[in-house]
């Protein structure tokens, strides 16, 4: 994966070593002057080995130091002040609100400029050819889950939500090669998405995971990993900021499903707006 430096060192900061957070928070808190510095430089002023920097670049997504480098530049020259960061117990209601709503703006750009193309269009893809699409996610994911199923039975394709870890486990063991579950992790560590994946893989479903731009155990064990990039502030948590980047993703690939059912999803939404209307008086 290549791309933003900052983004991804923010993404994976809580799956670094010790050494990793110190050449991480040396970058963070020097993006102006590491641009200038050589790996040698680098190295001495933190008193590490330059083969320890080498490596941190590499669990970053970067051939090199200088491909870091030629990444942070870019990122300096662009960078937008992180105005989420300044909140204070102080501020006015309404100056909360801004810094609230620019944050997340921060978010969803930060996240779409990690979405690769190729990644996207083979979710896209298993979604269009599913026989059977389900969305599983715990806590807030579950949240997101069942909003994913709320958008994607539009599509005419069966789906299902489930935030209960033993129903998770009962309907992937049900399902087939055919059909596609969608597995919605922040942390890409929860032990009952594992399980469930884990389920998944052993009845050959297609499997999408939505998590967090670090490597994890979900993030790694399903068949197509899309990212989120998100950031923990003092009065917001890292998982809450990336409610917003899950449910583009999720809108996103309804939209793309949609395109691909033009016709068929004509019929299906007939029929929903004709149930739906002896709702109303």
């Amino acid at each position: 994966m290549t791309g933003l430096c900052i983004p991804k060192i923010k993404g994976t900061y809580p799956q670094f070593s010790d050494k990793e957070k110190k050449i991480a928070d040396y970058i963070l808190e020097n993006p102006n002057n590491i641009i200038h510095l050589t790996i040698s430089q680098m190295a001495d002023d933190l008193g590490v080995a330059e083969a320890t920097i080498f490596r941190f670049c590499k669990r970053i997504g970067f051939k090199g130091y200088q491909a870091m480098k030629i990444a942070l530049a870019s990122e300096v020259v662009n960078q937008m002040q992180d105005i989420h960061e300044t909140i204070h117990e102080g501020d006015d209601e309404k100056t909360v609100a801004e810094k609230v709503f620019k944050s997340n703006i921060k978010t969803l750009e930060e996240t779409l400029q990690v979405i690769e193309s190729e990644p996207f269009k083979t979710a896209v893809d298993a979604l269009l050819q599913a026989r059977r699409i389900e969305f599983y996610g715990s806590g807030g994911s579950g949240i997101i889950a069942l909003d994913a199923h709320h958008k994607f039975i539009r599509t005419g394709i069966p789906t299902a939500a489930y935030m209960d870890s033993h129903f998770q486990l009962m309907s992937a063991s049900q399902l087939t090669d055919e059909d596609v579950v969608v597995l919605l992790s922040h942390s890409g560590t929860s032990r009952d998405i594992l399980q469930a994946l884990e389920v998944a893989k052993e009845h050959s479903v297609r499997t999408i995971g939505i998590t967090t731009l670090a490597k994890s155990p979900l993030s790694e064990g399903v068949d197509i990993p899309l990212y989120t990039v998100s950031e923990e502030t003092e009065f917001r948590s890292e998982a809450l900021a990336s409610r917003l980047a899950q449910l583009s993703i999720i809108d996103a690939l309804f939209v793309n499903v949609s395109i691909g059912r033009k016709d068929v999803m004509k019929t299906s939404l007939q029929n929903m707006r004709e149930a739906i209307s002896l709702k109303r008086i």
